[in-house]
């Protein structure tokens, strides 16, 4: 006799077709919970609890067949299904020699049923929208169907996420506007004199370059059209050999002798013109020794910084030292003999756009800050000249914080990290600089202290702040 033969014998001398027919367990008794779907590149896995103590109460001839399944509008996959069989369809099945039962996998209906599932199966590409669903079908003793219903568990969203990154905003700052651009240029020129004497020959040794070089100088500004000559000043110094005296009267006597000559030269008045003079240059002489290999160094530099007066301090470096003392006297001495010279000016203020931008890259020494930030809303910012005229702010400002702030934020942007870092250091404690470190540690991944930066300039009003505060957060949230 077959299965299905003796399943309709033995029930129905068991009195047991009414009873499937008045049984009330619902065909939709599963609960799935903890579910874990994830993919790679070519698989598909899927985990979960399923609760099927729901049919406990399942009649003794009943079974429920509970199919997961993976549905789109495209296609539908079928993972391995389970049976839940009430008592005497289950032994059924085991008396018929199904012992070794696997698809599907048999379970006897009882309490407290619960049932880790895990199946796999080739990803394609319609999965990744699909809805998970339990398909439940219940049936009589013989396989007669009696009801089916499809149990939604999870909308699936298993599409590859794009990679969320960090993509901060850049707060550049305005500089603050000059009412008068006051502007100097230095120089220093090696005036030749005779021994001991404070006449000026312009044409004497080294002297008609020397001369043109203060000359060129002072046409630079007073030709120019768009600046105006203030003031000048002339400070002379002579070098430590000699008595101090003499080296008092020959550094001023040459000094005066510079002013005449310059004064011949144009048609200054005199007050326009301010001298000033140091007998001797030890600060100099320090400076070369200092950065010198000169043998005894420390020695010579412990009498040049000692308390003596100026000439037994020289003397004392000749006694101790004297071989060194010849090359200073040689070398070096001839350099400490000379005038400095300071020419300052005012420029006039430049509001067309075009005439701004032409002199960042032409002479930008007459630009203003915020007239070099002025021409760079006109700017493309891509463009290499946007770029290049933060750089060139910066090099004509070079201890100007904000400068130095909108220069890290190029380089930050261009992927000069190290170019940054040096330029933040002279960038201040502004809420912007405080928030261009946090974009400087947000880049080179450090996020946690980044994000107390900008937390931080968010309290003190920078909006970019919160925009990048969200932009971590999204990084986080990828990332789970």
């Amino acid at each position: 006799m077959n299965l299905k033969s003796l399943c309709i014998a033995t029930l129905l001398s068991l009195g047991f077709v009414g009873a499937a027919a008045s049984d009330k367990t619902p065909t939709d008794a599963v609960r799935a919970s903890n579910i874990d779907v994830a993919r790679t590149e070519n698989n598909l896995f899927v985990k979960m609890d399923l609760d099927l103590s729901g049919y406990s109460t399942l009649n003794s001839n009943r079974e429920v067949t509970v199919t997961p399944m993976l549905v789109n509008k495209e296609d539908t996959l079928r993972l391995p299904a389970l049976t839940i069989a009430g008592r005497s369809r289950y032994y059924l099945h085991i008396r018929e020699g199904e012992e070794d039962w696997t698809s599907p996998a048999l379970y006897k209906a009882s309490k407290n049923l619960t049932v880790p599932y895990q199946a796999s199966a080739p990803f394609s590409t319609w999965m990744g929208k699909a809805e998970l669903v339990l398909s439940a079908k219940s049936c009589g003793c013989c396989g007669e169907p009696i009801a089916a219903t499809d149990i939604p568990a999870k909308t699936l969203d298993l599409t590859p996420k794009e990679k969320v990154t960090f993509r901060p905003l850049f707060a550049f700052v305005t500089p603050k506007a000059e009412l008068v651009k006051h502007r100097e240029i230095k120089g220093s020129a090696y005036i030749d004199f005779p021994v001991n004497r404070t006449e000026l020959y312009p044409d004497y040794r080294r002297n008609p370059a020397e001369l043109a070089k203060i000359n060129a100088t002072i046409d630079s500004v007073r030709l120019d059209k768009d600046v105006q000559f203030k003031a000048m000043t002339i400070k002379g110094y002579a070098s430590p050999e000699g008595s101090y005296t003499n080296n008092v009267r020959l550094a001023k006597g040459r000094t005066a002798t510079l002013k005449d000559y310059v004064l011949g030269q144009y048609s200054f008045p005199s007050s326009i013109i301010a001298t000033s003079y140091e007998p001797e240059d030890w600060e100099g002489l320090r400076r070369y020794v200092e950065k010198s290999d000169i043998a005894d160094r420390e020695g010579i530099l412990a009498i040049i910084n000692s308390d003596m007066e100026p000439d037994p301090r020289n003397e004392e470096i000749r006694r101790r030292y004297p071989r060194q003392y010849e090359f200073l006297l040689r070398e070096v001495y001839p350099g400490l003999r000379h005038s400095d010279y300071t020419v300052e000016y005012t420029v006039r203020n430049y509001t067309d756009i075009n005439e701004i931008k032409r002199l960042i890259f032409t002479d930008p020494r007459k630009l203003s800050l915020n007239e070099m930030f002025a021409a760079t809303s006109a700017m493309d910012p891509a463009s290499p000249e946007y770029e290049e005229a933060f750089r060139v702010a910066v090099r004509m400002y070079p201890e100007s914080t904000d400068a130095n702030l909108n220069a890290a934020n190029i380089e930050m942007r261009d992927g000069n990290l190290e170019s940054a870092a040096r330029h933040l250091e002279k960038a201040g404690d502004s809420p912007e600089a405080t928030y261009a470190r946090g974009v400087l540690e947000g880049i080179k991944g450090n996020f946690s202290s980044a994000r107390a930066l900008f937390e931080r300039a968010a309290s003190r009003g920078v909006k970019e702040a919160g925009a990048a505060i969200d932009n971590l957060t999204a990084i986080e949230e990828n990332d789970r």
